[in-house]
């Protein structure tokens, strides 16, 4: 194994002419197979603008590539702008000189990637996933090289220095992780979560399709640093692309040297192995992750002790997320001071969001803590039109567009009744109903609870129960005191992470958004969003008799009398169609 001329030749693949597709599980969506085979292109991984898929990249030799967006036929596409291929990489490496297009638009320009500083997503939407010696040319496997001639120990403090917390949801510092699972004998594990759940995201599945070796490198010095030759990476089955990158991806990596015996010609040998999952939410808990690769039902465990102490097989075992690894390389490389660099006292580094919903510019977006949820969400996704934003997936909190002002880190979503999470956040607009939001939320955790545990598993379908009825008219003064009481009870008794954070949507929305619930309890529902609280008629001094809402109904329920319609109400289902087609203002919801 030669690092050197692995790299050589991945420059000379890189900086020559090439045109290239993202074809990640979103551009794949968009099209972008269909793209890449009209113009015989090569495949890359997501640059992260996935409202702007297909995105394809055109590299004339010795020129910057210039990226389209939206791209159906190559002639038609608009320019979205131009970047050098190592700028999204924090690594210092040798690159050939390349001319820039000074008459066009530079990527960073654009609101989308103007705040972005990218270290985990570095080689996403630039390198070809599978091709190793292009993630070598771009500073792959020089950390493994230098950690290779550290002390184990000495790689454990780098860890600690930098700050680095994990990225799954809790924020443990990661350091100490390993340096618990360090000081305990025997055979040791380690493990990559890579079961991603919550809805809206997808920041591990495009690092694992765009950059698998930044995980299986990090992991591999991680598994150095704590003295363990086996590891795991548990990835749910739903990913099938993911899936057959990473297992392709390990075997180029042992079939170069970097995985197995004597690995880059050391002393150490590793291995890993690809577990696949059902796709139970509750398994994204470490304990619960554990058990199913053990092979019993995906139940957490009492802790402690820990995983890092007694894991899996009851042996020591370091379990990190998918950004956390892909972090790892980057540290070891530049030093500790470069991450600590980025972020807040507390929150060092950058962390990756999958923005969607109500906004613009949906995608994948890597930012420094301490970011504020306004910058985020108006500024990169130019949303305009915000009520509030749900940050940490399903048990995370609803923060109101008054508060997007608060710097991003873990300390200070917590003290908004929301957390960090692995990265999801949702822009919820004004058409929405936050009691409905809640219940969505609800109803997720509730379906997804192991019910292992009293609290989760009765609490979390009896907070259902009452909201449902809230929102179909039934709901009194005294459900919403027993909604915050039931709350209560599941985040103190719960097990786990999840019953202990599900309370999160409904109490964030009870506390901010408190009249909502009373003006349903009231029968009304100011969104028109919940439909037993909703009703619609046809004004006639308004109406013009031009058929749309008639059209546009799916159940026959508006007919026309004396040259102007009206609703059946014992017909009609409430969908709204009516109101929303009208161009007159004829239709009332009520």
């Amino acid at each position: 194994m030669d690092l050197q001329k692995l790299k050589e030749k991945g420059i000379c693949s890189l900086y020559g002419e090439r045109i290239t597709v993202g074809t990640s599980t979103c551009g794949i969506a968009a099209g972008a197979l269909k793209v890449k085979e009209s113009l015989n292109a090569k495949g890359v991984g997501c640059l992260g603008f996935c409202s702007a898929e297909p995105l394809v990249s055109v590299q004339e030799d010795g020129k910057a590539p210039i990226v389209y967006r939206n791209v159906k036929e190559l002639e038609k596409a608009e320019i979205l702008g131009w970047f050098y291929p190592w700028e999204f990489s924090p690594l210092e490496i040798d690159h050939p000189e390349l001319e820039g297009h000074h008459n066009l638009p530079h990527l960073r320009e654009h609101p989308f990637y103007r705040k972005q500083v990218k270290i985990v997503l570095r080689n996403c939407g630039v390198i070809e996933p599978l091709s190793i010696e292009q993630y070598i040319a771009m500073g792959g496997y020089h950390a493994l090289q230098k950690a290779l001639e550290m002390k184990p120990e000495e790689i454990i403090e780098e860890i600690k220095k930098s700050g680095l917390r994990g990225r799954g949801g809790a924020g443990f510092p990661t350091g100490m992780k390993w340096e618990i699972a360090r000081k305990n004998e025997g055979e040791k594990f380690v493990i990559c979560n890579a079961d991603e759940g919550d809805p809206g995201a997808y920041m591990d599945r495009s690092v694992l399709e765009g950059d698998p070796f930044s995980v299986i490198e990090g992991m591999t010095i991680g598994a150095y640093a704590v003295g363990s030759n086996k590891g795991f990476i548990y990835v749910r089955n739903e990913y099938p692309l993911a899936v057959r990158t990473l297992e392709e991806a390990v075997k180029i990596a042992k079939d170069n040297g970097f995985l197995g015996e004597n690995i880059m010609d050391s002393d150490f040998s590793f291995e890993i192995h690809i577990v696949k999952g059902a796709g139970a939410f509750v398994c994204g808990e470490e304990t619960a992750l554990i058990a199913s690769i053990e092979g019993y039902p995906g139940e957490p465990r009492i802790r402690p002790p820990y995983p890092a102490e007694k894991g899996l097989w009851e042996k020591p075992t370091v379990i990190n997320n998918v950004e956390t690894w892909a972090n790892i390389p980057v540290i070891i490389l530049k030093g500790w001071k470069f991450f600590a660099s980025f972020g807040t006292e507390k929150s060092k580094g950058t962390k990756v969001f999958s923005v969607v919903g109500k906004v613009k510019n949906t995608g994948l977006i890597e930012v420094p803590m301490g970011i504020s949820l306004r910058e985020i969400v108006l500024e990169i996704g130019e949303a305009d039109d915000v009520k509030a934003v749900q940050t940490g997936g399903p048990t995370g909190g609803c923060v109101p567009v008054e508060l997007m002002d608060v710097p991003v880190d873990y300390e200070r979503l917590v003290e908004l009744g929301s957390v960090m999470g692995s990265g999801g956040l949702v822009v919820i607009g004004n058409d929405s109903c936050m009691v409905d939001v809640a219940k969505y939320f609800l109803e997720f955790t509730k379906a997804e609870s192991c019910g292992k545990c009293i609290p989760c598993r009765l609490g979390l379908n009896e907070m259902f129960g009452v909201i449902l009825r809230i929102t179909q008219g039934e709901g009194s003064q005294e459900d919403i005191e027993r909604l915050e009481k039931l709350a209560d009870i599941v985040a103190t008794a719960s097990l786990c992470g999840l019953g202990k954070t599900a309370p999160n949507p409904l109490l964030t929305t009870l506390k901010y958004f408190r009249e909502e619930y009373l003006e349903h309890i009231r029968g009304r529902c100011p969104a028109g969003v919940c439909r037993a609280l909703v009703r619609y008629s046809i004004l006639p001094e308004k109406c013009v008799s031009c058929g749309l809402c008639e059209i546009n109904c799916p159940v026959g329920a508006i007919k026309k009398t004396d040259d102007v319609f009206s609703i059946d109400q014992d017909l009609c289902i409430k969908c709204g169609s009516c109101f929303k087609v009208c161009k007159f203002d004829a239709v009332e919801r009520i």
